[in-house]
């Protein structure tokens, strides 16, 4: 009976069709973009917009399923799929779908040769090494080591709607791959700054949407949109470095205390 009772539970639990969730926006965003793409090639034009914007906003509703799976299994409990489930989606949704994102810029582009298969590749692999390497990492930190996959994804994803010179993209996607498998500690969004986050998500959302829609203002809504995405990639670590040049922790900033982690927030 000891050994049985240690045997963890294979039923899916609620955590886990968040996670579920993630796998298929991440799924249905690729699909979106392919159809797309393969159009866009039959009729010589350029991607469509609103394509474009229902396979970005798909990937932002991947990143916020990614988000609260983690604080769902805390509260209700999860399953013993729970860690391999988050992983796999998160390869789906942050590894992949970014990287087609990248191939299908750089191949309609026309100019960039081999450079946007080899940035796409280098943004798969990373959100790979990063998850392995997180799963490896010991219980209890109150951080992320490099980019986390979901905000490395829409920073890619942010490039590609920017539409630079390919070569210039290309650097710049190669540059948020190797943030990924950097060093440099983000904090798992716990408390006020989880529902931070996933505002300035919507916000980007909303931006986005609108732009897709034709409003009007398109452009500024555009580059809106995905400023919101690039600055908060960039002011997370600096949140990080000015709480703890002030001495604050979590208790001083009015967030709760980290609860026990699981291994479902790499």
């Amino acid at each position: 009976m000891g050994s049985e009772d240690a045997v963890p539970s294979l039923r899916l639990a609620m955590a886990d069709y968040f996670t579920l969730g993630n796998a298929l926006c991440g799924f249905m965003a690729v699909w979106q973009l392919a159809a797309a793409a393969h159009y866009a090639a039959a009729a010589s034009v350029p991607l469509q917009r609103d394509a474009i914007a229902t396979a970005v906003i798909l990937l932002l509703a991947a990143a916020a399923f990614d988000l609260f799976d983690g604080r769902v299994a805390r509260k209700f409990g999860g399953s013993g799929m729970g860690a391999e489930l988050d992983n796999l989606a998160d390869v789906i949704s942050f590894g992949f779908a970014p990287a087609f994102f990248v191939v299908a810029w750089g191949t309609l582009g026309g100019d960039g040769g081999i450079a946007p298969v080899i940035a796409a590749a280098a943004v798969l692999l990373a959100v790979v090494v990063r998850l392995a390497r997180f799963s490896c990492q010991s219980p209890g930190a109150t951080s992320f080591s490099g980019l986390p996959g979901p905000f490395g994804a829409m920073a890619v994803v942010t490039i590609v709607l920017l539409d630079p010179p390919v070569l210039v993209g290309t650097v710049a996607v190669l540059v948020v791959a190797w943030l990924m498998v950097s060093r440099i500690e983000y904090p798992k969004p716990r408390g006020r700054l989880a529902y931070a986050v996933l505002a300035w998500m919507l916000g980007s959302v909303a931006c986005l949407a609108a732009w897709a829609m034709d409003a009007p203002a398109g452009e500024a809504l555009l580059y809106s949109g995905s400023s919101l995405v690039l600055m908060l990639m960039l002011a997370i670590p600096v949140y990080v470095f000015m709480t703890r040049r002030g001495g604050h922790d979590d208790e001083d900033d009015g967030l709760p205390a980290p609860a026990p982690p699981t291994p479902r927030e790499g």
